[in-house]
């Protein structure tokens, strides 16, 4: 067995529904191996959950390969740049005042033109994240980016039915 489902053979019978999601949302679907896998290692460090994160970086590695390290890369440095903008871009809506809106973020993002996989799919871990995290501006950023680069509608519900089923099952690791 896996990393991930061993793992999540420990949860409680109240968080089956995670157990049983994460086998279905982790396999096929509309995303390719790379995509489903940078999604769930965006996910699982966002989370902060460390068993979490760590099996799902042993799947990502037994399913991918080689190709492994460049889907973690992309995967570790889409939550690192969530984490900044997701809390500022969230503010600036939830604030609701024009003054913050006209001023530069001045803030780095220099990964977003260099990604170790494709912009399109660096742009979907970051879509992920930001679902998690809750920021409408940049779900929608993110959403606009990956449909104008060729992604579906499915693709992105995929992608956001990762980052809950992994949110429900950092949650209930805790139980």
């Amino acid at each position: 067995m896996s990393a991930l489902p061993s793992l999540l053979e420990s949860l409680p019978e109240a968080a089956r529904d995670a157990r049983l999601n994460a086998s279905s949302v982790l396999s096929g679907g509309s995303l390719t191996p790379g995509q489903r896998w940078g999604v769930a290692i965006a996910c699982a460090a966002t989370l902060r959950h460390a068993a979490l994160r760590d099996a799902v970086l042993a799947d990502a590695h037994a399913e991918l390969g080689e190709g492994a390290l460049a889907v973690i890369d992309d995967g570790n440095a889409a939550a690192s740049l969530m984490a900044m903008n997701n809390v500022y871009y969230r503010f600036r809506h939830l604030i609701e005042k024009e003054a913050y809106t006209h001023r530069p973020a001045r803030l780095r993002m220099n990964r977003l033109g260099k990604p170790a996989t494709s912009l399109v799919d660096f742009e979907l871990y970051c879509l992920a994240v930001s679902a998690i995290n809750a920021c409408a501006t940049c779900i929608q950023a993110h959403e606009r980016v990956v449909l104008e680069g060729g992604l579906t509608e499915e693709q992105v519900h995929d992608a956001v039915r990762i980052a809950a089923v992994l949110s429900a099952a950092a949650v209930s690791l805790t139980l």
